[in-house]
């Protein structure tokens, strides 16, 4: 009997979120498959189909994709792009379409073939015909090729990627006369390989017999250098995803003489171009900086990646953040192994002085994924005017290992899930079963991934990658346990029927979820920071969010609330910063409207000591003699707050068209409002635009792997790195100008993922919108094992079930 499980229903206004969230995900994976198509690898109806995003009236929010056809401006549903173009574009249905050039791929075979091709044959029916007997100089060899005599053959066939291929002509054109033949039997004695070389030949008589004949309008000097421009701007905004090389490949020199482009030279682009770029980008950047009163530095990359093939090496990107929420890139440091923390104290301070000199009062403070006890604590204790801080990306990452190492819980799992993935996958007769219903249930086979004891202990990403490979393969799993193969297995290995009583115990599967859900719930949150790069008076509400989110985790689990809220405790205490509490304060985004209208700071929303912090704080950032003014204007602003239409003005928000998320209109009016309206706060008002801005994470640019690697290849080279310093420097700051801090290897990991290219693309666009809030679970119960597929959408609805046959003679 199957369990049906109830959950409360999700409200108007998330469904309505979540659709527009999936509408837009669909209409981006349609715009993705379009631009590839158009480049030339995609169908070829995406030239003429353009995706079209359709928007409610009343809400604002997307509610539907549609395709439009760029020749008749029709508009179809986008359901089937593929039936579509067949119905609009080929059955003659476009008015328009008749007059467009047609693409090679939408031209069925027979409309290509010539006016001889009656007597003309391909190379596939020569070979037949000669191997039987019947084709001319009977059982000639299938290699043999024929061609007329001073045929003159058109090479615009044989450049199919600029360059010669050997294609099979079956038409020629005479010399002399220009005409259509039918070709005549003469082989050529390097077989096919001599048709590229025969095409050569001819283009040269071709352009010998009219060398002035040119295939376009050449290019301006003005336009070259423009191209080219945009081309180095390409080159090393992708920070050695490309290299330099590649600017010799043939397949490119052919593209750039196609375009009409003159050839270039790689050393150019490594040289002059390179260091014209970078002084470029490094005077925008210093203007920037000295455009503003005062920054942070944030600092990232001290905390090891574990790159497997990279061992310890890192880059450490220091990065510039300005009060107006720009971030420009400063420069980067190459390290290896574990760094003392007093080399990173004097990296820290070296860069601020670099940028503002003498005047280090400039510099607010410092934002860093690592050394807040040693480095960063010196440097406060040295400097009573800065405000360092930890990266609450980090902080939460680490939540996860400290979890894997102080709750037994995980503990206990990850030892389960081990002996299971060793078992399954060291067992020969075991792992053929296991594969046999892994192809059978997901059409795919491979091993569990199994971590690396050093690893484990390191960092708990490959301990997390096992329990989800268990998870989803819980469905093969239990059918390998009823399997017939594997009773007899059982009988005489010991560690398979402790595998087996493991498989049907209902609390492994359970504490497996439990563990995996609250990874999963704290991995997301991390995410999240990193996307949104909150700032530092976002830090109190964020922890309290995580302490509700993994309180209702020990509820629907079942889990003791006690040692999971020591370990978020301890946790929290390492990261605090009493600045979390002053800026919570201050920042009139969090003011709150009391009974009588008034916009107040949220003190009741501080404990006790959070409150002494806020005291010590500003009086430590202001002067001796402006310590009591600051404390009274304190009391002042707890008392009178800000005027409502100010507090409302600041705390607007806006639905983001992307994430359909709701946003903070400006996010600059808190600080602004300080600097102009509450002006009768002249000390506290100082501190307030000093602490509002200063952003919580240290997260900023990130580098290709790829690039790294050359690093440690190339790391003795003074030349070389100084190259990749400059390279570095430009990709950074165009990342940051357009405050992209995605990574490359990771979009394009996600774009290969889908191995069928086009039509996986699609099918996660179309199917998404469905499978929101889609999760399976899998139970035993009594003798059935029951699959349950539970959709949470309007409450919680069982769609399926499978009962499997019970395991009989089971303990």
């Amino acid at each position: 009997m199957a369990a049906t499980n109830t959950t409360p229903p999700i409200d108007s206004s998330s469904a309505e979120e979540l659709t527009a969230k999936a509408v837009h995900k669909r209409y981006e994976g349609l715009v993705m498959v379009r631009t590839k198509a158009i480049k030339g690898k995609g169908a070829w109806y995406w030239a003429h189909l353009e995706p079209l995003l359709v928007h409610n009236n009343d809400t604002g929010l997307p509610k539907a994709v549609k395709l439009r056809c760029s020749l008749c401006e029709a508009v179809f549903s986008a359901s089937n792009p593929s039936r579509t173009a067949s119905e609009h574009l080929k059955r003659g249905t476009c008015p328009n379409f008749n007059s467009v050039p047609k693409p090679i791929s939408s031209i069925s075979p027979s409309s290509m073939a010539s006016p001889s091709s009656s007597v003309q044959h391909n190379h596939r029916k020569r070979s037949s015909s000669s191997s039987g007997g019947g084709g001319v100089g009977g059982g000639g060899s299938s290699a043999s090729y024929q061609v007329s005599p001073l045929a003159m053959v058109d090479p615009s066939r044989f450049c199919g990627e600029l360059a010669y291929s050997p294609a099979v002509s079956t038409t020629v054109v005479t010399a002399s006369t220009g005409s259509l033949l039918p070709q005549q039997h003469l082989m050529l004695s390097g077989g096919k390989e001599d048709l590229g070389a025969l095409a050569m030949l001819e283009d040269s008589v071709k352009k010998l017999k009219s060398p002035k004949t040119s295939p376009g309008p050449a290019l301006s000097k003005t336009q070259i250098d423009s191209a080219f421009d945009f081309l180095a701007d390409w080159l090393y905004e992708s920070c050695g995803s490309v290299s330099f090389s590649s600017l010799d490949h043939p397949k490119f020199r052919a593209f750039l003489n196609q375009v009409g482009l003159p050839a270039i030279s790689r050393r150019e682009f490594a040289g002059p171009r390179l260091d014209a770029k970078f002084e470029e980008a490094k005077a925008e950047s210093e203007a920037r900086i000295r455009d503003a009163m005062f920054f942070q530095i944030a600092s990232d990359g001290w905390q090891p990646k574990h790159h497997g093939f990279l061992g310890a090496e890192n880059l450490v990107n220091l990065t510039v953040n300005l009060p107006n929420g720009t971030s420009v890139f400063r420069r980067a440091v190459f390290v290896s192994g574990n760094v003392p923390p007093k080399y990173a104290e004097e990296v820290l301070w070296e860069t601020i002085t670099g940028i503002c000199g003498n005047a280090v009062q400039q510099c607010v403070g410092v934002v860093a994924d690592k050394f807040k006890a040693k480095a960063l604590k010196n440097l406060e204790n040295q400097n009573h005017w800065m405000v360092n801080l930890s990266c609450q990306y980090q902080g939460f990452n680490s939540l996860i290992k400290d979890f894997s190492k102080e709750l037994p819980l995980f503990q206990k799992v990850t030892e389960n899930c081990l002996k299971v993935a060793n078992f399954v996958n060291n067992h020969s007769q075991v792992r053929n079963i296991f594969q046999k219903y892994q192809l059978q249930e997901y059409r795919h086979v491979e091993l569990l991934r199994v971590p690396v004891r050093e690893h484990e202990k390191l960092n708990f990403e490959p301990v997390y990658t096992m329990l989800e490979d268990i998870l989803n393969s819980a469905r093969a799993l239990q059918l390998v346990l009823i399997d017939e193969s594997y009773k007899i297995v059982s009988v005489e290995d010991p560690i398979a029927r402790e595998f087996a009583e493991m498989g049907r115990d209902m609390r492994f599967w359970s504490e497996l979820e439990a563990v995996n859900s609250l990874v999963k719930l704290i991995k997301e949150m991390a995410q999240e920071i990193e996307t949104e790069r909150p700032l530092v008076g976002q830090c109190l509400p964020l922890w309290n969010e995580l302490r509700a989110k993994v309180k209702d985790w020990c509820s629907k689990f079942h889990i003791d609330e006690a040692p999971v809220e020591k370990v978020i405790d301890r946790r929290f205490k390492k990261n605090y910063h009493p600045a979390w509490a002053a800026a919570f304060i201050l920042d009139p985004l969090y003011l709150i409207r009391d009974t009588s209208g008034k916009y107040l700071p949220p003190f009741k929303c501080l404990t006790p000591d959070q409150e002494k912090d806020v005291d010590k704080l500003i009086t430590r950032l202001v002067s001796r003699e402006e310590a009591h003014i600051a404390l009274m204007e304190l009391m002042k602003w707890r008392t009178d707050g800000l005027e409502p239409v100010y507090a409302q003005a600041v705390q607007l928000k806006e639905r983001d068209p992307i994430t359909g998320k709701m946003k903070t209109a400006n996010p600059q009016s808190s600080r602004l409002v300080w600097e102009t309206y509450l002006t009768e706060f002249k000390s506290l008002a100082k501190v307030a635009v000093r602490l509002i801005f200063l952003h919580a994470t240290s997260c900023g640019f990130k580098c290709n792997l790829s690039f790294l690697r050359w690093v440690c290849a190339n790391g003795h080279s003074r030349a070389g790195m100084y190259r990749a310093q400059k390279m570095i420097f430009i990709a950074a700051h165009s990342k940051l100008e357009r405050r992209d801090f995605s990574n490359d290897e990771d979009k394009d990991a996600e774009l290969l993922a889908s191995t069928n290219g086009e039509d996986d693309v699609l099918n996660e666009v179309f199917v998404d919108s469905s499978s929101v809030n889609n999760g399976q679970k899998y139970c035993w119960t009594g003798d059935a094992a029951i699959r349950c597929v539970i959709v949470n959408g309007d409450g919680c609805s069982m769609i399926k079930e499978e009962l499997i046959e019970g395991i009989q003679g089971r303990t």
